[in-house]
């Protein structure tokens, strides 16, 4: 089902190397950027990308539809479908309907033990484990230290991936001496790989800025289409 085209065209392969193989189950991953850059493409990307390979995937959003999100899943498997040859179609996009749910908490509706909750409920009730969570619009501004606790607790105990995603302002300075904005640098101890997006040039440019517990950080020099978020030719 995920050929090899489909494999070369996705940057999380060369993303995956350079942080040593992945996010790994128990972790916690950041994707930060200014508003309309391409966080949510960037974990859709990822979600669909471990669709793909027969993974399942939880997506929460605190801010969109279900039918939004879902058009965006459709929108950026049909431009991937379309820039390689994608053998059986319907048939993949059908399995990867069948191992992602879709669940948004809008209006504040979020909370750390919801989202445990929710994550519990559709293990006992839908039979659906998922692998990997992803959650669009988590507030890191309102957060405190006892959340990023229990969301790295929570990564843990259910054995999954978790990604985030985190908005920054142009204006505002940073002091981190990684280079991490604000405000997700002050939670730096729970987060396990931090990734930034620029537009650039007209595209935008991927930044690792935490891998782990590594210091010595790739250059990834990654051109994404500023749409889908997929791999530009050099």
């Amino acid at each position: 089902m995920y050929t090899k085209e489909v494999n070369e065209r996705s940057p999380l392969r060369i993303f995956e190397k350079s942080i040593h193989g992945g996010l790994g189950k128990g972790n916690l991953g950041v994707v930060m950027s200014r508003a309309g850059v391409g966080k949510t493409a960037f974990l859709v990307g990822i979600a669909l990308d471990d669709l793909m390979r027969g993974r399942k995937v939880l997506h929460f959003s605190l801010q969109d539809s279900v039918e939004h999100v879902r058009a965006f899943y459709d929108e950026l498997f049909q431009d991937l479908r379309r820039s390689v040859h994608l053998d059986d179609a319907f048939q993949t996009h059908l399995r990867v309907e069948r191992s992602r749910l879709i669940h948004t908490f809008r209006g504040g509706t979020f909370s750390i033990a919801s989202l445990r909750k929710d994550i519990g409920f559709y293990r006992q009730h839908a039979h659906f484990a998922p692998e990997a969570v992803v959650v669009d619009g988590f507030d890191f501004a309102g957060a405190t230290e006892t959340d990023l606790a229990a969301l790295k607790d929570l990564s843990a105990s259910e054995s999954i991936e978790l990604w985030l995603s985190a908005l920054t302002h142009r204006d505002e300075p940073v002091t981190n001496p990684r280079g991490i904005p604000n405000p997700v640098a002050r939670f730096e101890a729970w987060i396990s790989v931090m990734v930034g997006l620029e537009p650039y040039e007209g595209a935008v440019s991927l930044k690792l800025l935490k891998d782990h517990e590594n210091t010595d950080l790739a250059d990834l020099h990654l051109r994404l289409d500023p749409r889908t978020l997929l791999l530009l030719e050099s």
